[in-house]
């Protein structure tokens, strides 16, 4: 049955067989007959998403097949550490990987990801043209907004830099997994651009004298957010309209410097070990009644076109067409993200 298995209970539950046996690639023969279906490693990052991909997809979608996800759950910059140790070895630890946009071009450029083949996934001549790449399966996406509490936030944000008022002092809050769009964030109301966060540093540097507070999840924010400890963060809209939608006290604002967009991926690692599995999943992600729950349990935009979402959702999930979207600088960050954690890690967190 197909479920969330975390790795622990997968290898408990295969015990001595996985010993002898080992975690053979779906269709290889075992005791002389083929194997069918198998496990399907999903790194991801937990929480909310695991949950829903688990029950909108590993259940209803994957179950049938006989397929059985493991999701190995973690922060994506362990992910993209384990696919880079792992690149030399024939099979790796995962067979498919939640990343960002960005982080799924820098695996690309670093050789750890398998060239797609969209005929082995149907449901991906459906997916929109500004999302496809060669290497990746755009999952759902959202753009970054200002979220806020109306009840000690009177006036309706415009800016990130409206973060930064002394009268908000010690009421922002940060998420420590999104390092790189918060830096991202303050660069641009500091001198910055997609491809120059050095400024967003010393902006950041002001906010944690204003006495910050850093939170290790989205989950923990929305905590915060609820307890009225935190009355503003930066935030991608999809997450605003889900926090909403669990009675949360927060309205949203569109920042003036631009909204980013934000995809989630999820690619094929070169060397996994059930590739079938793997396809299959990816195919899951596409289809139109996943997309669907997605939209309604995380507010998150379709990546398809053949998905119909009921008026009053797509009204809160959009953004309004006068907004100015921006992409991220794939390259610079790339080359740039192990910097940028290394500086929030030493310098702003501590």
């Amino acid at each position: 049955m197909a479920g969330i298995i975390t790795r622990r209970r997968f290898v408990q539950g295969v015990g001595a067989g996985a010993a002898i046996a080992g975690l053979a690639p779906a269709g290889s023969l075992i005791g002389g007959a083929k194997a069918a279906g198998g496990p399907v490693v999903v790194g991801t990052w937990g929480g909310d998403y695991q949950n829903l991909m688990d029950q909108y997809i590993a259940q209803p979608i994957m179950g049938p097949t006989g397929y059985q996800i493991v999701f190995d759950s973690g922060q994506d910059t362990a992910r993209k550490t384990k696919l880079l140790a792992e690149k030399p070895l024939p099979r790796g630890s995962m067979d498919v990987v939640a990343l960002t946009h960005s982080g799924s071009y820098e695996m690309w450029k670093n050789g750890t990801l398998a060239e797609l083949d969209t005929q082995k996934m149907p449901n991906f001549s459906h997916v929109l043209d500004k999302l496809r790449t060669p290497y990746s399966v755009p999952h759902i996406y959202t753009g970054r907004v200002i979220l806020y509490n109306p009840k000690y936030v009177k006036e309706k944000p415009t800016s990130y830099a409206d973060l930064w008022n002394p009268a908000y002092a010690g009421k922002v809050g940060v998420i420590d997994i999104q390092y790189q769009t918060t830096i991202e964030s303050a660069a641009m109301i500091a001198g910055g651009t997609m491809s120059n966060y050095e400024p967003g540093k010393a902006k950041l540097l002001e906010l944690k004298k204003q006495g910050v507070k850093i939170y290790p999840t989205n989950e923990a924010m929305a905590s915060a957010l609820k307890t009225e400890e935190v009355w503003l963060c930066i935030m991608w809209k999809a997450r605003g309209v889900m926090w909403q939608n669990a009675g949360i006290p927060i309205e949203m604002a569109n920042p003036k410097e631009g909204i980013v967009l934000y995809v989630s991926d999820q690619v094929l690692a070169k060397n996994a070990r059930n590739k079938d599995g793997a396809y299959a999943w990816l195919n899951g992600l596409l289809e139109p009644s996943a997309q669907v729950q997605f939209a309604r349990g995380m507010g998150y935009n379709p990546t398809v076109n053949n998905v119909e979402i009921p008026a009053d959702l797509k009204a809160r999930i959009e953004f309004p067409p006068d907004v100015t979207y921006i992409n991220q600088d794939q390259e610079y960050l790339a080359k740039n993200d192990g910097a940028l954690k290394d500086w929030w890690d030493k310098e702003f967190k501590t």
